[in-house]
């Protein structure tokens, strides 16, 4: 299940300052990779050290294959590719990439499917449950209602 938190938009500039929206909170740590392949190992018949090593070396392949313009695949995940962020030249003949491309990231777009009633449904996403975090210090309670949260999915379903 995700937790989330309340908070409300503050920037001055914003059509919709002043209203509300869940943010979602998210553990301190991120897992490392022994604890995935601790995970994975616990599913199949590969052991620790193994997974250790395709996980690393799949960082590195990856990163080989997207550093010379590849998308990479992996499929039940995703796509991987790198993309550009550069600023505006005059021309085409002014471009320059020294001067014009002042970055770069990783893009990630999750493995989608359609089901039988034609809905994407997106690796990861499908079947996943919301709870508001007891620790919100919004009031969400009705008047004539108290209390410190509300801990139910996206259905309201506690």
């Amino acid at each position: 299940m995700i937790s989330y938190r309340l908070y409300q938009e503050n920037r001055r500039n914003s059509p919709n300052r002043g209203k509300w929206y869940a943010r979602a909170i998210h553990a301190k740590d991120a897992i490392s990779t022994k604890e995935l392949a601790k995970k994975i190992e616990a599913n199949v018949s590969v052991k620790h050290a193994d997974v250790v090593a395709v996980l690393s070396e799949l960082s590195v392949v990856m990163t080989d294959f997207m550093q010379n313009g590849m998308k990479v695949k992996l499929e039940g995940i995703g796509q991987f590719k790198i993309n550009l962020k550069s600023t505006a030249a005059d021309t085409a003949a002014d471009f320059s990439a020294g001067k014009h491309i002042v970055g770069s990231r990783v893009n990630f777009f999750p493995e989608t499917t359609i089901d039988g009633n034609h809905k994407r449904r997106k690796a990861f996403l499908d079947g996943v449950r919301f709870y508001e975090t007891p620790k919100n210090n919004v009031d969400t309670s009705s008047p004539s209602t108290s209390g410190s949260g509300n801990d139910a999915d996206q259905n309201g379903n506690g």
